[in-house]
């Protein structure tokens, strides 16, 4: 009688495992080389943010404070970056401040001659001014006050916008002078281009007066 061969009886994981393996080795095998196009097309968008024509020539952190006139309090306002900013074909500077995380911009003003900033009381890091912002998309009389994390940052930012705005007066000065200049050469103008027919007046009159005196008969 033949001797029987032993039976070996494999793990149920093993055999599983190799089902697995041949089920890949056969998907690899049905593969099409089919390419699935992505259901939205994303295009490359260009982000402005309006400072393109401008130069900076500040750009420091700081907390920015609202007066509330009806609460008769200050109001926080944004905690972001404050810039000065100065477009590259006309000059104008203005201040931009945008909050740090959401970039909504909580200050939009022209530095004009009248902008002066003052100490705010009881603290060297921070200074107050007046300003017709456009912050909120129209123009508002607002009065700020803003906080740097040092008083050095705090005295460079005021220094800079004294001296924009002493520059600015220099020049509305200068434009009055030239202008009052301007009307004063006109007026000389007028009246020295009014004396020639004054005087050719005065000449034809006398002249009148010989021709009527000499064709008079004398009694």
């Amino acid at each position: 009688m033949a001797d029987k061969e032993p039976v070996v009886e494999r793990p149920v994981a093993e055999e599983e495992g190799e089902d697995s393996a041949a089920a890949a080795a056969a998907g690899e095998e049905e593969d099409t080389g089919a390419q699935v196009a992505p259901i939205v097309r994303l295009e490359e968008v260009a982000v402005t943010t309006g400072e393109e024509d401008e130069d900076s020539l500040l750009d420091m952190k700081a907390k920015l404070y609202r007066f509330d006139k009806d609460g008769n309090q200050w109001k926080e306002r944004g905690t972001g970056t404050v810039k000065l900013l100065k477009h590259k074909e006309n000059g104008k500077v203005r201040l931009v401040m945008r909050q740090a995380k959401t970039l909504k911009i909580c200050a939009n003003h022209l530095v004009i001659s009248t902008t002066k900033m003052q100490e705010h009381a009881g603290s060297d890091k921070s200074c107050v001014w007046h300003a017709a912002d456009f912050a909120d998309g129209e123009l508002k009389d607002e009065m700020f006050a803003i906080r740097f994390g040092t008083v050095e940052n705090c005295k460079k930012f005021k220094d800079l916008v004294d001296e924009i705005a002493e520059s600015l007066a220099k020049d509305e000065g200068g434009e009055s002078v030239e202008g009052s200049s301007a009307a004063g050469l006109l007026e000389k103008l007028s009246v020295n281009e009014s004396k020639p027919e004054e005087s050719a007046a005065k000449e034809e009159s006398s002249k009148e007066t010989e021709t009527k005196a000499a064709t008079t008969p004398s009694e």
